[in-house]
Parts: structure tokens; sequence; C-alpha cells
């Protein structure tokens, strides 16, 4: 461990990273860009080395108990392996550190039920790292669908898929659907009452690289994911159907990344008892171009400083847990 730390001068939250090998370093870019980035913890000691190089104001653990152990450190981002989250988000809530932990939090039903019991009796944040909920484009849809634009929501589907890394320790439900599943349940803002899945191990025995999702919600919406390591298209698309207008998110597209489509079924034809179509303008919103993660980074911080709701953002999380957990089960049932 060094001895230097943030002097934490800017008056906000002094923050301490864990884990540095994928997703952490952008995480601790954009708190060192903040100016809260206190303390980066690491159980490899040269990707420690090389991140200490990067951050010499930064306070350096190999272990992580020391780190949540640190009275300076007001809030803990935990960007480790997903097996590990359960257990290192209840130890640093339990230390009465607030945790941004990255997705999934838990990979049960009754180990996020326990960390958000934790976190609610200590009044502490309990943020997952839903990086999609804090996309402009993602952020407009949930716009549109609240302000009514498009009439009654039906449906949304998703789909995740590319010839792409082909994960021999993660699913595809859990490693792509977790993505989706976050945005379906932000957009629609229930619990689903059905949850269905059925996919196949073509590749790596016991690890579904091909899953089709259903979802049913109490008020009658469905949703659809497909999500594949095995497909000859990169796709990163949501599609939301309304009764009024329809409106997809295509996370691929440089400048389009939300399309409104004034299209809707109108009325039935006097024969054959089919049903005309409405068709009219088609437009694209102008979308913000910040870093998602940043404002999710941003987002951690004022709900430390007590802005906004800190008990739906973990329940938030919990919904998104405990669907995987059931998709799972019927996965492999």
């Amino acid at each position: 461990m060094t001895t230097e730390s943030s002097t934490g001068t800017t008056g906000r939250a002094i923050i301490g990273v864990a884990g540095l090998n994928y997703w952490g370093p952008n995480l601790a870019r954009n708190f060192d860009e903040l100016g809260v980035l206190s303390a980066i913890c690491e159980i490899v000691p040269d990707r420690l080395d090389r991140f200490a190089a990067r951050y010499p104001n930064a306070t350096t653990y190999a272990d992580f108990a020391e780190l949540v152990a640190d009275p300076d450190i007001e809030g803990v981002v935990i960007a480790t392996p997903v097996p590990t989250h359960y257990a290192l988000a209840r130890q640093a809530l339990e230390a009465g550190k607030h945790v941004l932990v990255e997705k999934p939090p838990a990979m049960r039903s009754a180990e996020i039920d326990e960390l958000l019991g934790i976190a609610a009796e200590r009044d502490l944040v309990l943020m997952p790292g839903h990086l999609l909920l804090y996309h402009p484009g993602v952020r407009k849809l949930k716009e549109l669908i609240d302000a009514g634009e498009l009439g009654e929501v039906l449906c949304v589907y998703g789909n995740r898929q590319n010839l792409g890394i082909v994960r021999t320790n993660e699913n595809a439900l859990w490693s792509l659907g977790v993505h989706d599943l976050s945005v379906i349940l932000y957009l629609l803002d229930e619990e689903p009452s059905e949850c269905v899945a059925h996919g196949r191990d073509f590749l790596t025995e016991g690890v579904e690289d091909v899953v089709f999702c259903y979802l049913r919600f109490p008020s009658g919406k469905i949703a659809h994911m497909h999500l594949s390591w095995l497909d000859p298209h990169k796709m990163r698309k949501m599609t939301v159907v309304g009764r009024e207008k329809m409106v997809v998110f295509d996370d691929m597209e440089l400048e389009r990344k939300v399309t409104v489509y004034e299209k809707s079924p109108w009325k039935r034809a006097e024969s054959y008892g089919e049903w005309q179509t409405r068709s009219g303008d088609i437009y694209i919103p102008k979308i913000a171009t910040d870093e998602p993660l940043k404002l999710e980074c941003q987002e951690f911080l004022r709900l430390i400083a007590g802005e906004g709701d800190r008990r739906k953002v973990a329940e938030d999380g919990a919904r998104v847990v405990r669907a995987l957990d059931r998709l799972t089960e019927s996965l492999h049932g």
C-alpha cells in the first residue's frame, strides 16, 4: 500500500475502484477526470503497478478488505469478475461504503435481496452498473414512452448479436442479456410475471451461445430478446412498438441512434376483415453525444450526495437480477 491519497479538495465524495482488468480502467479514468479518484485496488501486482503510475495520487491496495477499511473512502466501485460481485458488494456495504457494482450485482435473487436489505438498513447507495440506462439514446426512448408519444406500448424487443468472443464460463443470457434486460425493465417499469428462455450450447458444452427470451408483464405488454454469439450481423438494437408510433434505438449507428416511425394499425378494412395501416413521417431526434459511462459515474456521485432516489436505483437493479434468475431457471429447466 502506498501512503499518498487524494485530499478531497473538490468537496465531493472520495471514490475507490476495485478491479482494473477489463472495465475497471474506464471507471477509474472517469472518476479521476471528475476529481474524486482516491484509491485503486487490484490483486495482480503488475497491473496494480501500471495503474499506480497512471494515478500517482491514488492510494493503492492489493487487498479489498484494506480498501473498504480506509475511513476516507465514501464510495467503492466494484469491477471485478461477476462471481465476486455479491460477496465484495456485501463486504463494502457492511463497512459503511456506498457501492457501484458492475452488472450483474449478484447472480441469485436471494443474494440481491440481501444486498438490498443491508443498503436500506444503513441508507447506503447500491447502484448496479447498467451502462445503457445512461445512454442518451435510451433516455430518449424513455422520454417518448413517458410522454405518451408512442401511444400505449404493446411490445419491446431487443437484438444483441455478433460473431464475436465466445465465452466458456458465461452464457449469452448472462453476458449479453443483462444489457437488454436492464433496458426493457427500465422502459416498461414493471417486473415480469412470466419469464421463458430457450437456448443451445453449440460451441461449448453447458454454455449457451444462442438464447431466445420471452417476457410477459402484468399490464399485458410483452418483450423478446435474441442473444447470440453466432450471427452474421453485429446488432445492438432495441425496438419499441406502440399503438400510435414505433421507435428504434440502434447503438451501431453513429448518427442515427434513434428513429421514430409514425406507423401503426389504423382501422379494419371493410373487406376480408384486414387491418389498414397508417404510415406517416419518419424522423430522427437529435441525441446528445455525452459519454454514458461519465453520466453513470456522475449519477453515483449525486446519489451519494443525497440527490435522487437511492432505493429505486437499488430496486431497479434487483429486478434485473430476479428476472435473470428466473430466465436461467427456465433455460435449464
